[in-house]
């Protein structure tokens, strides 16, 4: 823990450790710098993500807990079971990027608005060009009414955000990921902070240091090349 943050500037800059980041406000890590390709890249490989909205400077982040999922584990209760056999939706992989971070970036939050400024949905399309960044969708009579959008790290994948316009759409992007991912070879899904809509899924809180020594793991290993291929998935 310390009792500054490192000020990031436009050059290259190693971000400090995770456990450097402040205790109040819990995981602040470090502030500036930009949302480039290469610094987006390196703070997730070592646990961090930017988190700000458009009054702030950019802020990065790497909280003391973070939410975390193994994908075969995630729970898919009785009534979702169900809305899943009738459902009509089609889900699929990167098939629309720009529309589902787009859609997240206008979906109101509860008491918060936004936090996806116009500046960090091209810096995460640009992410998403050069092959790290990754979208779930679900379509319904081809509509676009449900997904997410993150970033992968081999065999770790940091989910951002996810929005629905039909009920239970979002969760059945995160439940598409989960078996997808695993199909692939995933193993660990970041959630960053829990709240209560991620818990009916089975996601859970480990301390700083776990997550920092899972990740270490799963970046030096790969999902198979197949995995973030244009693509329709099934859900069971």
């Amino acid at each position: 823990m310390s009792l500054f943050i490192t000020e990031l500037t436009d050059d290259a800059q190693d971000f400090p450790h995770p456990a450097h980041a402040l205790a109040e406000p819990d995981g602040l890590l470090a502030v500036g710098g930009d949302l480039s390709v290469s610094r987006l890249k390196q703070a997730y490989q070592n646990g961090i993500f930017p988190w700000f909205d458009a009054s702030q400077p950019i802020l990065w982040w790497s909280p003391s807990e973070r939410a975390i999922i193994a994908p075969e584990r995630v729970h898919v209760g009785r009534t979702m079971r169900k809305h899943i056999k009738r459902q009509q939706v089609a889900i699929t992989v990167n098939l629309d990027f720009t529309q589902v971070i787009e859609a997240c970036a206008h979906t109101q939050r509860r008491g918060e608005g936004t936090w996806i400024t116009p500046q960090m949905v091209q810096a995460y399309i640009d992410l998403h060009h050069a092959g790290m960044a990754h979208s779930i969708e679900c379509w319904h009579q081809n509509q676009l009414v449900g997904g997410l959008y993150g970033v992968a790290v081999g065999q770790l994948f940091c989910g951002e955000s996810m929005f629905h316009h039909q009920t239970n759409a979002s969760k059945l992007a995160f439940i598409g990921l989960c078996q997808h991912f695993s199909r692939h070879g995933g193993q660990l899904i970041d959630c960053q902070l829990d709240n209560p809509h991620l818990q009916t899924l089975g996601v859970k809180d480990v301390s700083r240091p776990q997550f920092l020594k899972q990740l270490a793991q799963l970046k030096q290993q790969e999902v198979t090349k197949e995995c973030w291929n244009k693509q329709m998935i099934s859900v069971t």
